[in-house]
């Protein structure tokens, strides 16, 4: 099966959790190429169309997995090929993008939806899954925290915590965090910038707690890869993250307020000690085996289709 993944690359680069997706894909037999958008805004990817077309011709997919509503519509700007589109979260929560979205869903011949909450918003009854992107547990593991720490220089007489995101971004809500753990006696706040991914699996060993108080999320990979470490989260409800930690020794849900956020923090700093989220994410079948596997299972049957 040849699979032609349609992307953003306008950053640089492509997301990690897409291409740690389409490795797992590789690693099951599916032959991919990616298609990069390196323009911004709707007019960007409208300028892409030709290029697309011509890595079409070339590439002769079967499938094209498109990543978020823009490039779900110029995926299907063609029709020959049958377009399978993933909506990550920004594309549905962030109306201005959501209309370009809803067009995508009405063309793309099926539909993957990270979060439930996303999925409800659309209300879409058929061709539609519930598939959150898969965490890499082969680098996201339980590592000796002593030996990070050391290896990371993180003081010992610290208390660290791991921001989901760069400051700067404001749909993580750095400063209610920040706020929060300013309330901590002798707490430092990590900001997760500039970091490899084996660097932050590192991160998340070496920490007392992640935190995360984002304004919108889809299925946030920051938070399955916490788990993964059995590192201790907290969070304020978005996204799926209530669902995903729900059950879950040392990772709390808070309100967004600081006085919340920290009484929380201070619970995981007293007792201590790590969670149980690796167990849940394999349990769930969050890794990324097991979420390729549902990917390959939804492509043969748009091919199935599509061949009826």
């Amino acid at each position: 099966m040849k699979v032609l993944i349609v992307c953003s690359k306008n950053s640089g680069s492509i997301a990690p959790f897409i291409t740690e997706q389409v490795e797992a894909l590789n690693g099951l037999g599916v032959e991919t190429e990616y298609f990069g958008v390196e323009q911004k805004g709707w007019r960007g990817y409208l300028k892409s169309r030709k290029p697309l077309k011509r890595k079409i011709m070339e590439f002769k997919p079967d499938i094209i997995h498109a990543h978020f509503g823009l490039s779900g519509l110029l995926a299907n700007l063609q029709r020959k090929i049958p377009v399978i589109t993933t909506y990550h979260g920004s594309d549905i929560n962030v109306e201005q993008v959501f209309r370009f979205s809803k067009w995508s869903i009405r063309l793309s011949k099926f539909n993957i939806f990270v979060s439930q909450k996303n999925l409800e918003k659309v209300n879409a009854k058929s061709n539609v899954a519930l598939i959150p992107c898969g965490t890499d547990v082969d680098v996201f593991k339980p590592l000796n925290k002593t030996e990070i720490n050391e290896k990371l220089r993180l003081q010992a007489e610290v208390k660290n915590i791991l921001f989901a995101g760069a400051f700067e971004n404001k749909v993580k809500n750095a400063e209610l965090a920040q706020k929060a753990v300013a309330l901590l006696n002798n707490a430092h706040l990590i900001e997760l910038k500039g970091f490899t991914r084996d660097e932050v699996a590192q991160l998340m060993n070496a920490v007392d707690a992640c935190l995360m108080t984002s304004f919108t999320e889809g299925s946030p990979q920051f938070i399955k890869e916490a788990m993964a470490c059995n590192c201790p989260i907290v969070s304020v409800d978005v996204g799926d993250v209530k669902d995903v930690i729900d059950g879950v020794k040392n990772c709390y849900i808070a309100d967004y307020d600081e006085k919340d956020i920290t009484g929380k923090l201070q619970l995981i700093l007293d007792k201590g000690g790590r969670s149980n989220g690796r167990e849940k994410i394999l349990k769930m079948g969050l890794d990324s085996e097991s979420v390729a596997r549902k990917l390959i299972s939804v492509y043969n049957g748009v091919l199935e289709k599509n061949n009826d």
